[in-house]
């Protein structure tokens, strides 16, 4: 946070609907309901809301152990991928007539309703419960247009024909939205989307989003919407080609795809040891090729590109190049450990579909599994247009 708030004036307005306190260094739940509610801001107040961690109902502190590992555990409620979408918080020590206690901030977010574990928490007054349906539109409408990324942007010339709704209502639905909100039944197919931005309410168009993933013919609404893989005989793009494809259509189908892609490459094989024991080795760790790619397709620039995500498969490497270069403030000293999201409502379909477990661990998930497989490092390469991740071969 970019300056401490006045913690007396926290502590002491027991009304106020910027203010959650608890006695709990543990309840995971309510510090991610609180973190949601105050994510969405019902009253539109503009201003951040804060929990208090280690103070009571009453607003003393109990004097409990503030230390890095409760603030570390606070921090990653952000991006454990229940919270979604990410939240915009911050995590800070404060002091407070010689007893510590941890503060979280949380600013309002520009893409309202945000959801944890697929329910919509708000406050109203000093108390915290679920939105109701029309409380649910509201936040939708407050939506800040000028912030929107890519993927929130309507689709213009596309309809809900266009989308093939039982993907919608089968595959993606039931695991974004609470099975309460589910039997409250009386909302239309445009508020369903809407309510995920996946729709664009006044201008009455799926987002791009929504046509990537649901998409019947996603490719002619975004030309460079694939995955082009082909497998080299040989260490250049000068050696014979052994096999080409190209992996297309809706997002899900496409995530499935290159998910056993990773497996079809994987390459394990045992090894014997100096004792003649075994254990099993990959050419290519499968969880680590899983992270690449789905970091390539989900975070790869689709505005205006018509250029594919590509595999390139060597003999000795893997390369997986995705256009567009970093985003947002994220500079190449930051890289790979910064975090900043191009297109965030595919993350969020990434993580709810579950193809990612977390918010940007991909990369490191991939160092350490190549690590632990004794492969080479990996490299990257960041270009002023492109991101290239290379994996070599355990040998």
């Amino acid at each position: 946070m970019a300056k401490m708030p006045d913690i007396q004036a926290l502590l002491a307005d027991l009304e106020s609907f910027r203010v959650e306190r608890t006695e709990s260094l543990k309840d995971t739940d309510k510090f991610c309901e609180a973190i949601c509610a105050f994510a969405n801001d019902m009253p539109d107040s503009g201003l951040p809301g804060y929990l208090l961690v280690g103070v009571n109902k009453s607003g003393v502190p109990t004097g409990a152990t503030i230390d890095e590992r409760l603030r570390e555990s606070l921090a990653g409620l952000r991006d454990n991928g229940n919270i979604l979408p990410i939240p915009n918080m911050h995590v800070a020590k404060a002091s407070h007539n010689g007893a510590d206690i941890a503060v979280v901030e949380v600013l309002p977010s520009d893409m309202p309703p945000v959801r944890y574990k697929q329910t919509v928490w708000i406050r109203t007054g000093p108390s915290k419960d679920r939105a109701t349906s029309e409380q649910e539109r509201r936040l939708e409408e407050r939506r800040v247009d000028r912030a929107r990324t890519w993927d929130m942007r309507a689709c213009m010339g596309a309809s809900l024909d266009d989308l093939a709704m039982d993907l919608f209502t089968v595959s993606y639905l039931p695991s974004s939205v609470s099975r309460e909100v589910l039997i409250d039944n009386g909302r239309t197919v445009e508020e369903q989307l809407g309510s995920l931005r996946l729709y664009h309410k006044k201008l009455a168009a799926p987002t791009n989003a929504a046509v990537l993933l649901f998409g019947k013919d996603p490719l002619s609404f975004v030309p460079g919407a694939y995955v082009q893989y082909v497998r080299y005989d040989g260490v250049t793009q000068a050696a014979p080609v052994l096999k080409e494809q190209a992996l297309s259509g809706d997002l899900l189908n496409l995530m499935r795809d290159i998910d056993r892609l990773a497996k079809d490459l994987a390459g394990n094989r045992p090894i014997r040891r100096p004792d003649l024991s075994e254990v099993v080795v990959a050419d290519y760790p499968e969880v680590a090729l899983h992270e690449l790619f789905m970091n390539a397709v989900i975070h790869r620039n689709y505005d205006g590109s018509t250029t594919p995500v590509s595999i390139n498969h060597f003999s000795d490497r893997i390369e997986i190049q995705n256009p567009g270069a970093l985003y947002g403030d994220l500079t190449k000293a930051m890289f790979p450990n910064g975090t900043a999201y191009r297109n965030p409502v595919l993350a969020e379909a990434a993580k709810t579909l579950g193809f990612a477990n977390r918010f940007g661990r991909g990369i490191a998930l991939a160092k350490q599994y190549l690590r632990d497989n004794q492969s080479p490092e990996l490299q990257y390469v960041v270009g002023e247009n492109h991101l290239a991740m290379i994996v070599s071969k355990r040998t």
